[in-house]
C-alpha cells in the first residue's frame, strides 16, 4: 500500500509590501513541515495496514494518525492557496468575474471586503477563506479553526488568508493584525484568484 508523496513547492514572494522576507522564510520552513509531516502520517497509517493493525483494539495509534492527517494535510493545502494568492506589486481591488460575483452576493464588493476583513479579525487562529459554494455559484467568506474545523467540503477556495499569529507577529504588535489585513490586501494576486473562480465554473454548473 502506498499514498501520494508530497514536496513542498517554491514561491518567490521576495519583497512583499508589509509582510517581511524573514516573516515569509519562516513561513516557507512552517509550511515544509506540514509537507514532511504528511508524509509521514501517510507512510505510518500504510505501515499499520500493512501490519493488519487498523483494528487493534489495544493501541489509539492508528486512530489518532488519522486524526491527525487532516489538521496536517490543510495545513499544506492552505498555504500552498495562501503563498499562490499573493504577489509582489499585486493588490489594487478585483475585478472580472470574483468582483461580479461578490458584488451580487454581498451588495457591493467594499461590503464584501468589509465582511472577509472581519472574518479575518475574528479571535482565535485559524483562516479567512472566500470559499465558492458548489451549488450556487455563490462567492462566501468563511472562518476556518485551525486548518481543519469548518472547512467546508465540496466548497472552491478562491481567496485565502492566514490569521494565524506566526502570520503577521514579526511586523505587527499582537494588537495590529489590521495592518497585517491591509497588507495581505496589498499583495493579493488577483489573477490567481480569478483563475480559481474560472476553473471552479464548470465544478458549479455540472450539479
Amino acid at each position: 500500500m502506498a499514498f501520494a508523496t508530497y514536496k513542498p513547492k517554491q514561491f518567490n514572494l521576495s519583497g512583499l509590501s508589509g509582510i517581511s522576507d524573514e516573516t515569509l522564510e519562516m513561513h516557507f520552513t512552517l509550511y515544509e513541515g506540514y509537507v514532511t509531516n504528511t508524509n509521514e502520517l501517510n507512510e505510518r497509517v500504510a505501515e499499520l495496514v500493512r501490519g493488519g493493525k487498523v483494528d487493534d483494539e489495544r493501541t489509539i495509534v492508528f486512530s489518532e494518525l488519522k486524526r491527525r492527517l487532516g489538521f496536517e494535510y490543510n495545513g499544506m493545502i492552505l498555504h500552498e492557496y495562501y503563498f499562490e494568492n499573493m504577489k509582489k506589486q499585486g493588490g489594487g481591488d478585483a475585478a472580472g468575474e470574483f468582483r461580479s460575483a461578490v458584488e451580487e452576493a454581498y451588495g457591493g464588493y467594499e461590503n464584501w471586503k468589509a465582511d472577509f476583513t472581519a472574518v479575518g479579525m475574528m479571535r482565535g487562529i485559524g483562516w479567512a477563506i472566500c470559499y465558492q459554494d458548489p451549488t450556487s455559484g455563490t462567492p462566501v467568506n468563511v472562518w476556518v479553526d485551525e486548518h481543519h474545523v469548518n472547512n467546508l467540503a465540496g466548497y472552491t477556495p478562491l481567496l485565502v488568508m492566514d490569521v494565524w499569529e506566526h502570520a503577521f507577529l514579526r511586523d505587527y504588535a499582537p494588537a495590529e493584525k489590521g495592518k497585517y489585513i491591509d497588507s495581505f490586501f496589498s499583495n493579493i494576486n488577483w489573477t490567481a484568484v480569478e483563475k480559481r473562480i474560472e476553473d471552479s465554473r464548470q465544478l458549479v454548473t455540472s450539479r
